[in-house]
């Protein structure tokens, strides 16, 4: 059974940094193109950011550009989002997902989720 278990989450205020995990098993993780979606309340699923399997090649939204870093260990088979210079609108749950094709921006490409962790950023 495929599982991907995302933690990490919690409230920061504006500036402040958090970093997320996202734990695979079940999956040949090294195989994966991996990414990191965001929904906020009412608002449609958001891409943030994504990983080729190899590691070699990461592809960013333009409003986390310079501020968000993902990686990965496929060793530890873990996915992960370093967070800085966090703003309000960076407010969401947070989501790991794979796929076995390429990179992609569009949520319906990725065919294993996590069940995502609430990232809030608030004075």
């Amino acid at each position: 059974q495929v599982q991907l278990v995302e933690s990490g989450g919690g409230s920061v205020q504006p500036g402040g940094s958090l970093i997320l995990s996202c734990a695979a098993s079940g999956l040949t993780f090294s195989t994966y193109t991996m990414a990191w979606f965001s929904q906020a309340p009412g608002k449609e699923r958001e891409f943030v950011a994504a990983i080729s399997w190899v590691g070699g090649s990461t592809f960013y939204a333009d409003s986390v550009k310079g501020r968000f870093t993902i990686s990965r260990d496929n060793i530890k088979n873990t996915l992960y989002l370093r967070m800085n210079s966090l703003k309000p609108e960076d407010t969401a749950v947070y989501s790991c997902a794979g796929t076995r094709s390429v990179m992609m921006t569009i949520s319906s490409g990725y065919n294993y989720w996590g069940q995502g962790t609430q990232v809030t950023v608030s004075s």
